[in-house]
């Protein structure tokens, strides 16, 4: 039996192969009837349609945007903020007909980004989930590559979609300072696999070296809280990638210190979630003996009474993608609006 191509169906029908084409791939060239005709005696005849790796070939496009991701792939459909984001992202591929490639970012944590799979990925743009840390060296490669590229943070040298992280960690920390608090733990999570040992990081936000390998996110929210809090001590704790399990494990240290914070601030909720269950664990509760506050408002939050501050995940995924794909956008530099969710998880510090 013969291969069925576009042309058999051309003949078949009695139209041009670029008809039978165009009811694929531009069906607003063709009368709702014709269109019907055709994929009607296509699908008779046993034909797909286009073949999709030809078609990038001829066009140069491979109608797929990509998603740079800080940890192994499962991690993606695990972290709240991620699924959200990819969800909004989705949203906008599906509006354009495209297709989202997921890319891991190779190598330890402490080491070059393995940048391979973007290297070979074939994609017409790139986004990033929280990774401020790779974004010259992403930059370098997209540019050599002529790939679009949209951040999730502010960064002058690329469009992106962000909020304002600064001001996202002040909220907290003026609502923290409102209640008294003056001695605080600000937990943050890494590139390092779930549950690691916690590690303090120095907490003087003026010798900024000590600022160079982490996370530009998490520094600026830090920067915000400490702006919030004029005079308060602060001690920093780096756990583990974001995770309930990093969160048990920095929450469990900060908790079993020998001079516990009256307030411990998470850069994320996944974070002060797994704070939450180590206080549960010890027998303490927030905010009797320890207030406890994230950042993000994931659905979780609501029902665990987490005061965080609300920032629009699945929008900004959307905004990300309509980006990528329509480079007619003009506003190519968003920051999108934050607001403080107060709940139970807080309240006055502890009298001493």
């Amino acid at each position: 039996m013969s291969r069925v191509t576009i042309k058999t169906v051309a003949k078949a029908v009695g139209v041009s192969a670029a008809t039978v084409s165009n009811a694929y791939n531009k069906p607003d060239q063709l009368s709702a009837a014709l269109r019907e005709r055709v994929l009607a005696k296509a699908a008779e005849l046993g034909y797909d349609g286009p073949n999709a790796a030809a078609q990038s070939l001829r066009s140069g496009r491979a109608n797929a945007i990509g998603v740079l991701l800080s940890y192994h792939l499962p991690y993606a459909f695990s972290d709240p903020f991620a699924v959200d984001f990819l969800a909004g992202l989705s949203e906008a591929c599906s509006e354009q007909r495209a297709a989202l490639v997921l890319l891991p970012l190779a190598g330890e944590p402490d080491q070059e980004p393995d940048l391979g799979a973007l290297r070979r990925a074939n994609i017409d743009g790139l986004t990033e989930i929280c990774l401020t840390h790779v974004v010259a060296s992403v930059n370098e490669l997209t540019r050599r590559r002529g790939l679009p590229f949209v951040g999730t943070f502010i960064n002058p040298d690329n469009d992106y979609v962000a909020i304002d992280d600064v001001d996202a960690g002040r909220l907290l920390g003026e609502h923290l300072h409102r209640l008294g608090h003056r001695d605080v733990t600000v937990l943050w999570d890494s590139a390092r696999p779930p549950g690691s040992s916690p590690r303090e990081v120095p907490a003087d936000a003026s010798t900024t070296s000590h600022y160079e390998q982490l996370d530009r996110m998490w520094v600026d929210r830090f920067r915000g809280v400490a702006e919030g809090m004029p005079g308060a001590r602060f001690r920093l704790v780096e756990g583990g990638i974001n995770s309930l399990e990093s969160g048990r494990t920095a929450g469990a240290y900060a908790l079993d210190q020998a001079t516990r914070s009256t307030a411990i601030v998470c850069m994320s909720d996944v974070m002060a979630l797994g704070v939450l269950d180590a206080m549960r664990a010890r027998g303490l509760s927030a905010p009797g003996d320890v207030s406890v506050c994230g950042i993000d408002d994931i659905a979780a939050a609501t029902s665990a009474g987490l005061t965080t501050v609300h920032q629009p995940s699945h929008e900004k995924g959307l905004r990300v993608g309509r980006l990528l794909l329509d480079p007619s956008l003009t506003e190519r530099q968003v920051i999108l609006p934050v607001e403080l969710v107060v709940r139970r998880s807080t309240g006055p510090a502890p009298r001493t």
